[in-house]
């Protein structure tokens, strides 16, 4: 009995991510497509990689919550959250990592300006 209870509650708990297991492929695939475009040219070669591997995790997750809905199983739910833990840490860091280049692109860019007033003696 205790068991058919877990598995009820694991599958309550995975239910949304089941549910939304068709848009995380979805989403998935395009973010595949996007790094093998991005790959063709010669600057995205460089980052291509990182929109593969988000995807291939994104993957990954929607089929391990998919499992673990079908089969009540802890591991496959503990998997399916890793992989998103994953997704959405690769995902955080490179937000950084622009707002950062944002932020340094601006201020180099307003010294910039400022100089090039200066030698026009404004």
């Amino acid at each position: 009995m205790s068991e058919d209870a877990g598995v009820v509650a694991i599958r309550g708990v995975i239910e949304p991510l089941y549910r939304g297991k068709f848009w995380m492929q979805l989403l998935g695939v395009v973010s595949i497509l996007y790094g093998v475009l991005l790959a063709i040219t010669i600057v995205g070669l460089i980052v291509a990689w990182i929109p593969i591997w988000a995807g291939v995790v994104l993957i990954q997750a929607a089929g391990a919550s998919s499992r673990a809905f079908e089969s009540g199983d802890a591991v496959e739910m503990t998997r399916a959250m890793a992989k998103l833990k994953t997704y959405f840490t690769i995902f955080g860091v490179l937000m950084l990592i622009g707002i950062i280049l944002t932020v340094v692109g601006m201020v180099f860019g307003i010294g910039a300006g400022l100089m090039g007033l200066e030698s026009l003696g404004l």
